[in-house]
């Protein structure tokens, strides 16, 4: 497998994670986005939404970060990053999508680059952006752990794919200086996720192309 990524997506940082969790072997492809590297043509032809990350598999190619997690759970089964029953598949997708589809796109490096170069918001105005969505869609997660069974991670004995978002979602927060404060069980998953060596493989510092 290839995994075309930038070190400092959210959505390539989780797809880092379920591979390692499942202890796959992967080409690292670098895609410096600060760079316009996605844009470029030779991306163009394997990207067709000109996004990251794009994983090359069976001949196949594949985006969205949460398409290619149930994907690679769907063909490579153990561990699992889903749980079992349906209302427990049901729970894992809701929290990942109160990240993939509430915090994150709003977030996200060109949504920040509009705002800048478009429409000519600063920089203390944009950090502001930043910081009064994220801690929104943090505060509404945090409700949600707080009505599911205790558990060391986001859900069950685990990491599912629910702490896959939540680990780079929090690592892009604490990049931006969001305060998190209050949010115990939330801060409780990240710290347990980040004691394993899954997490810390896959971590944007690891990473060949990270950069200071």
């Amino acid at each position: 497998m290839k995994l075309h990524n930038y070190f400092r997506s959210s959505a390539s940082f989780r797809v880092r994670i379920a591979l390692e969790l499942k202890g796959l072997a992967y080409d690292y492809v670098a895609v410096q986005l600060t760079r316009d590297e996605h844009r470029q043509a030779h991306y163009a032809g394997l990207s067709a939404d000109g996004l990251v990350p794009l994983l090359e598999a069976e001949g196949e190619k594949l985006s969205q970060s949460m398409a290619i997690i149930e994907y690679l759970d769907e063909v490579h089964p153990a561990p699992a990053l889903l749980p079992a029953d349906a209302l427990g598949r049901a729970r894992v997708r809701a929290l990942a999508q109160s990240i993939a589809c509430e915090i994150h796109p709003l977030n996200n490096l060109r949504v920040l680059r509009y705002l800048v170069r478009d429409l000519h918001v600063n920089g203390e105005e944009k950090d502001q952006w930043y910081h009064h969505w994220c801690r929104e869609g943090l505060e509404a997660f945090e409700r949600q752990l707080a009505r599911l069974p205790a558990s060391a991670y986001c859900y069950g004995s685990t990491p599912t794919l629910a702490d896959c978002c939540l680990v780079p979602q929090i690592y892009n927060a604490s990049r931006f200086k969001v305060n998190l404060d209050g949010l115990p069980l939330t801060m409780a998953a990240y710290h347990a996720c980040m004691a394993l060596p899954a997490f810390q493989k896959s971590h944007p510092s690891a990473c060949p192309d990270s950069q200071a």
